[in-house]
């Protein structure tokens, strides 16, 4: 008779597809000798070997991405960044489990920040953030992701706000912050997106509207939250 005070076993975790060929192109990497600074062959190129869509291995990169084994350069294609590890998988799900915890995290921070900018910024700090506008836009019209421009346009706002304590909350959880960018600008069609609805953010601060601003930033986290990760998990 089974011992009724004994634990049972896990719940049988179910690999993604891109799950597995995150695996394989860490483990094909290892056995081939690649080392940091070193390119992985075009996505045509590895989707054919590997035998699965382009939609399927672009979220296998970026999960290798996010988890900081490669770095997707525009125009420089896919590099080794961090020796590769056997607990790739684990990482990788780490993530998706935190990023809807990092994306609440976000909303409620950054809505106010947004507020709090629109009241109190300063003439150095629009021209800031137009920059990072600016910044992303020429990103994004030369087929970027337009990942640094984003970065820049939410520290413009965090800097507009002149809160000190919640600029130190955001440093604090930057690099989970990080994990939410590329993941959201990876999306097809979201660096566009991305970008317009930071129009309306800067829109709402130089019109010191802190209502319209922390509603936009609202609307904004919100498309930030729509994610193949996530979607896939419902």
């Amino acid at each position: 008779m089974p011992d009724p005070g004994r634990p049972l076993p896990p719940k049988v975790t179910r690999t993604r597809l891109y799950e597995q060929v995150a695996e394989q192109i860490t483990t094909w990497a290892a056995q081939s000798g690649l080392t940091v600074g070193d390119r992985l062959p075009p996505e045509r190129e590895l989707a054919v070997q590997l035998g699965v869509s382009r939609a399927t291995l672009s979220q296998a990169l970026v999960a290798l991405e996010v988890v900081g084994v490669v770095a997707v350069r525009h125009g420089d294609g896919t590099v080794l960044v961090r020796p590769t590890t056997a607990s790739i998988g684990q990482a990788i799900r780490a993530h998706a489990s935190r990023l809807p915890e990092i994306l609440e995290t976000r909303d409620a921070l950054e809505t106010k920040l947004a507020a709090l900018a629109a009241e109190r910024r300063t003439d150095d700090d629009l021209a800031a953030i137009e920059a990072a506008l600016a910044e992303m836009e020429a990103d994004v019209e030369a087929g970027g992701r337009g990942v640094e421009g984003d970065q820049r346009f939410h520290a413009a706002v965090t800097a507009a706000s002149h809160s000190a304590l919640l600029a130190r909350l955001m440093v604090e959880i930057a690099p989970l912050v990080t994990e939410s960018r590329l993941e959201s600008l990876s999306q097809p069609g979201r660096p566009r997106a991305s970008l317009a609805g930071h129009r309306r953010i800067a829109a709402a601060i130089v019109a010191g509207d802190p209502a319209a601003a922390a509603a936009a930033m609202h609307d904004h986290i919100g498309m930030v939250s729509d994610v193949a990760l996530l979607r896939e998990g419902q």
